[in-house]
């Protein structure tokens, strides 16, 4: 056998065209340099930091602020701040490593970068196989900045999975349950009286958590069809809702406010509005909100109504085509609880009779099969508790702000805003074979949609 030894260069030769003047010769370590380089770099930093606030979606204050209403960077519970401590320890470490990694780099770099074409040309230098006292090193500071990591966050798992010890005996317990696209809220140890002596049931309210500030809740988490995730950014991280399998979270609201909720696991075509609120009220406040809560529904009569007169809005006049957007007014996201005590208040202006006329529909329709409104009728569980919807600030899952026009447009067309919810298929539609088909019990014209929100704006 003959041994032929074939260099680098005559590899090259062979396999690159020589006619090539603008290609590189292979296996050589060339500096390619720009006269734009400066320029280059600079404009892909500016249009990153241009993408990074558009993309955001978000005003220019809260971007740089990082202050939105479902920050997870401004906390508003014992819950949260353990959760961002824990990941700010994470940042000064991953920074310092970023730091240290980069710094080396830049310098190996800058150093050893080939200042001519000779230099560029020359052969590599002899390579070695590593120092095993920087490797040893290397190993030892890796595990050392692992262990700064792993024990705030052992610290943050043990005191995140269920109310500290010193504040158990007043923890309040709340059942929280998941539907596609909403959430109920229970009560177990308020028990409210069933209609007609029926007996006594735990107090249920939908997709508004009403619980008093500085006390700890530990919500245990259910669902009834798919997986869905509880999150509240601003008093503690996300945690599944799993078919089958108990779940659940603690937090503690440090103050009274208006806190947004979502569903943080994909759950379906509607899953991206599927929201909720938890408002948080001073002792004296949340004792009064549940007085009101354990009484049966609110009834309106002529001698009860508001003394003052307020015009009515005309609902039939609004344009399909100017629906309201998925958000609050101006006035509500400047102060949302404010605006939610506002709603525990009569409207002025109620008329009884148009309010007993919205009453009777209900019935008419067979929103009773779906809905419960306790006092009055209905013993669905379907849909969420109606008993107490006018004092909510917010309906749809938290997707429209509780006003009469949008109660108004999400009864006409409750897909619009929560595509594929059960309300429209399986109520204002039926499955006959294979083919949907508007069902007409549920049939509504604008004036009998105006009725019914004159008596669920009247549930206080």
């Amino acid at each position: 056998m003959i041994e032929k030894t074939v260099n680098l260069q005559t590899l090259t030769q062979l396999f690159v065209p020589a006619a090539s003047p603008l290609m590189p010769p292979l296996l050589h370590m060339t500096s390619i340099r720009s006269d734009h380089r400066k320029v280059s770099r600079f404009a892909n930093a500016f249009f990153a930091g241009l993408a990074v606030v558009l993309l955001s979606g978000c005003k220019l204050a809260e971007v740089f602020s990082l202050s939105g209403p479902q920050s997870t960077m401004v906390t508003a519970g014992p819950v949260a701040k353990s959760q961002w401590d824990l990941f700010m320890v994470t940042v000064y470490v991953t920074t310092f490593i970023f730091v240290v990694v980069g710094g080396v780099l830049a310098y190996a770099q800058i150093k050893f970068r080939a200042k001519t074409d000779e230099e560029a040309n020359a052969a590599p230098p002899p390579q070695g196989h590593g120092n095993p006292l920087v490797e040893i090193g290397l190993i030892a500071a890796s595990v050392g900045l692992l262990v700064i990591i792993a024990i705030p966050t052992l610290r943050g798992i043990w005191y995140t999975h269920d109310v500290p010890e010193d504040e158990k005996g007043s923890a309040m317990d709340i059942v929280a349950t998941g539907y596609q696209w909403w959430f109920k809220f229970e009560y177990p140890s308020e028990m409210v009286k069933l209609p007609n002596g029926a007996g006594e049931a735990p107090l249920v309210t939908g997709n508004e958590l009403v619980v008093p500030a500085n006390v700890p809740i530990r919500v245990q988490l259910r669902t009834v069809d798919v997986i869905h995730s509880f999150w509240i950014p601003k008093l503690a991280g996300k945690v599944d809702m799993i078919p089958n399998r108990a779940n659940f979270l603690w937090f503690k609201a440090d103050k009274p406010g208006y806190y947004y909720g979502q569903c943080a696991e994909y759950c379906g075509d509607s899953h991206a509005i599927m929201r909720f609120r938890v408002i948080a009220l001073s002792p004296g406040d949340y004792v009064k909100w549940l007085d009101n809560q354990k009484e049966s529904a609110r009834s309106v009569t002529a001698d009860s109504q508001a003394s003052a007169e307020a015009p009515r809005a005309q609902f039939a006049s609004l344009k399909l085509d100017g629906r309201p957007a998925l958000s609050g007014s101006p006035e509500f996201d400047a102060n949302p609880l404010e605006a939610w005590r506002r709603m525990q208040e009569p409207e002025p202006g109620e008329k009884a009779a148009d309010i007993a006329a919205g009453r009777k529909l209900f019935q008419q329709k067979t929103c009773i099969s779906c809905h419960t409104v306790r006092g009055h009728e209905g013993i669905g569980v379907t849909g969420p508790d109606l008993t107490r919807v006018g004092a909510r600030s917010t309906i749809a899952a938290g997707v429209l702000e509780n006003t009469r026009e949008h109660m108004h447009e999400w009864i006409k067309n409750p897909n619009h805003f929560k595509p594929g919810n059960k309300m429209w298929f399986g109520g204002y539609n039926t499955l006959e074979g294979d083919e949907w088909k508007p069902n007409p019990n549920l049939a509504l014209n604008d004036h009998e949609i105006d009725l019914l929100v004159d008596y669920l704006h009247s549930l206080k």
